[in-house]
This record gives C-alpha cells, structure tokens and sequence, in this order.
C-alpha cells in the first residue's frame, strides 16, 4: 500500500517480530513466494494449506492465541498490551500476505470486542474477549423490518422479570446469525419515553430457548443474512450491556466501529466471510480485462485507480488518528460511503471489460462467477452498515457542521408515534 505512516524504532521492530510469527506459522513457502512476487509458488503454497485442513477458523484461532488479533488488547484478555498502532500493523502485514483481516467473525473482532471494552462490565470482558479473539462468531441485532435506517424507531421488547429479561420481537438482515454463538441485541424497554432514551443494549445467546433464525436467499445464491424471532426469550441481566435505557449510547460506539471497519475492507465478500484469500482489488481488476487499448475503458481503469488512491488516503488518515489514541468518530462516515461505492464501480467495470464473459459462462470457470457474484453482492455496500443517504446527513451535521434536520418526533413518546 503507497499510503503508510514511517514506522519509528520500536514498531519496526514489532513489524519485524510479527512478519517472524507469520514465517513461521503460515504454510511454508507462502511468505516467500509473495516476497518474490512468484505467483505459482504461491498457489502451491494456498492449496498445500487447504490440503491440509488450515481453513479460516483455524487461522483464526492460531492467531487469536497469539495475541496478534488485537495486540491493543490487555494481556488478561488475549492481546499483547501494546498501543493502537500496533493493530495497524499486524492489519498491513496480513493484506501484504494475504491473510484474512477478520475471516469470518468480523461482527465479534469489529463490533463486539470495541462495544464490550467501551461500556461492559470487568466481568463480561474478561468471559468475550478472549473466545472473540480465537473465532467465536457474533451477529448484530439492530434492523427490524420497520427499523432500518431509523433504527431508534425499533419495536423488539425487553421485559424486566425477577432477575432477567423476556425478548420477544423479530430483527432482520442479520449477518452470519444461524452461525453465531453470540449476538449483539438493542430492544427496547421503556416505550413511553422518546424512542432513543428508551432502549437498553445487550448480549444474546443465539443458542437459547426461543430463538428462530430463517436464512434469507439473496441474489447471488448464497444465505449471507438471516431474520431472527425472538418468542419469550430468556435473558439475564448480567447479560445486559451498559444502564438501563442507555442503550443508544452503547449502541453508536457500535454503528461508530461498523462503519470504520467496513471502511477498510475490500468489500470482497470472499475474503471477508472467509471464503477465499484476499487479493489486491487493483490486481485483479487488472488480471481480468484482456483489452486495455480501448481509450474509453483505459478511461475507466484510470478513474479506478484515483478512487483506489483516495480511498488509501481516507484509511491512511484514519490510522493516523487512531494512532495518537483518537476514537473512531461520525467521520468513519466518509470512508465507509467512499468505499461501497468505489467497490460498485469496480465490480461494475470488472462486468464491462469481460464483455460476453461477464454475463454467460462455461461451467467451472470460477473467475468468470466470481467475478458474478461480486456484482451482484456489490449491490449490498451502499444498504449495509448504514446507506449512504443517511451516512450523507450525519456528513453534513456531524463532520461538516451544517444544520440537523428536523425531527418533529424527537420528544414524543415511542408509544405515540406512527408506525408501519
């Protein structure tokens, strides 16, 4: 990556013990064949891994034992006790070698670890944490069918009984639930008082009594989003997040790390969820257009790369700042809508410079439906993690300081509003 902050003496030295680690653990040959920039040496290397069993959860137990995962971590929780910028560079390390960021708990290392260190109790740190880091899968419980980008609006109910709580309500678009272990759960708990002060934030078993998880078929054939029933579920109060009613605050210190985390990203749901190795988006744009003297499409693959630059620019400023101890903030906005729809004019062009290919295939040719599916997924970027409509607002209000929009329904009740 061009765009990288001067490591001083001691994160060289970090880089270096952790470049180490990864020599030494990672299948043989496959540092060295990306060193050398041998691509068949390489894909020696991935299919030796493969044959012999080292898929993604794997790796990510390997490595959440190491300590690297989140070496910002304390050392009682599984990381290594060092600073933020140390997580910067295991992070450049990994795309360097094309190792998986997150695999498939990006919901638990992302979302979860940050929430649970900002506003959970000693205890609850010290029982997640650990099995986060080592690939335990976590899901978000936000959306509802009538609560989408006016999440504050959602109507799942949280009802004080003796020592817990009863969950009845349903969520939707509800990443990686029928393989979650655990979820992140808003509801709300207080209806007459105005729909953000009366939610409350919480942990979920998603293996408990009274939890129906339906897999909803997308597009592109596979069942990345799940709807979740909750029927009289019973949750205890030590599994409660925060104060009572305080949810919303706990809530945007986790939409805050959603979009810096999926700001990133390549957005290539292969290597993000963990079903293939990562490669460098710019590369394979390139591998994949056979005509490049066609100006107009030499055009477009200019305008590619100025994107892929700005794009490096924004998470360049970012690390910076978290670097100096800044905590992700409302400008994780900019990146998060810069990079969904970078990642669909890309897709979009991939389509283009295929021609023919890009629409019909012969059986087996796994690029041409890779390069199908990441289209089709592409459609996703600009709904998830917040659209970018509303990401556009909280621009203009919270980075750039212009008027807020009206709410007429701000003050009034929740159990007053209108809903759908």
């Amino acid at each position: 990556m061009r765009w990288k902050l001067e490591d001083t003496a001691e994160q060289a030295k970090f880089r270096g013990e952790f470049r180490q680690w990864l020599h030494d653990t990672v299948q043989p040959g496959w540092i060295e064949a990306i060193d050398e920039g041998d691509e068949d040496a390489f894909a020696s290397a991935r299919d030796a891994a493969a044959n012999a069993g080292h898929h993604f959860i794997a790796w990510m137990k390997t490595i959440g034992e190491s300590g690297y995962a989140s070496p910002h971590w304390p050392v009682e929780y599984g990381g290594l006790s060092k600073d933020i910028w140390a997580l910067r560079i295991v992070r450049e390390e990994l795309a360097q070698y094309r190792l998986p960021t997150f695999g498939p708990n990006i919901l638990g290392l992302g979302l979860a670890g940050p929430t649970i260190i900002a506003h959970g109790s000693e205890e609850q740190k010290t029982r997640y944490r650990r099995p986060i880091l080592t690939g335990e899968i976590w899901c978000q419980l936000f959306s509802e069918p009538g609560s989408g980008s006016d999440l504050a609006s959602l109507a799942t109910r949280a009802v004080r009984e003796g020592e817990g709580w009863v969950i009845n309500g349903q969520k939707v678009w509800t990443t990686l639930a029928q393989v979650a272990r655990y979820g992140l759960l808003l509801a709300r708990t207080d209806p007459d008082v105005p729909k953000h002060a009366g939610l409350t934030y919480f942990i979920a078993d998603m293996w408990a009594d009274g939890i129906d998880k339906r897999p909803l078929k997308q597009m592109t054939g596979s069942s990345e989003f799940s709807e979740v029933y909750f029927s009289e579920v019973q949750i205890p109060d030590e599994n409660r997040v925060g104060e009572v009613n305080d949810g919303w605050r706990c809530a945007r210190t986790t939409l805050m790390n959603e979009r810096n985390t999926i700001a990133g990203l390549s957005l290539d749901i292969n290597s993000v969820l963990g079903g293939g190795t990562p490669r460098d988006p710019w590369k394979a744009l390139l591998d994949g257009v056979a005509d490049r003297d066609d100006p107009a499409l030499r055009q477009r693959l200019a305008q590619i790369y100025i994107d892929q630059e700005i794009k490096d620019i924004n998470l360049f400023r970012a690390n910076a700042a978290r670097q100096v101890g800044q905590e992700p903030g409302p400008e994780g906005a900019i990146g998060k809508v810069f990079n969904a729809e970078y990642n669909q004019r890309r897709a979009e062009l991939a389509i283009t410079a295929a021609g023919m290919a890009g629409v019909a295939w012969l059986p087996g040719d796994a690029e041409a439906a890779a390069r199908a599916e990441s289209f089709l997924r592409s459609r996703a970027n600009t709904i998830e993690g917040g659209t970018s409509e509303v990401l556009r607002t909280q621009i203009g209000e919270r980075v750039l300081g212009l008027p807020r929009e009206p709410q007429p329904d701000r003050d009034t009740p929740w159990r007053q509003l209108r809903r759908s």
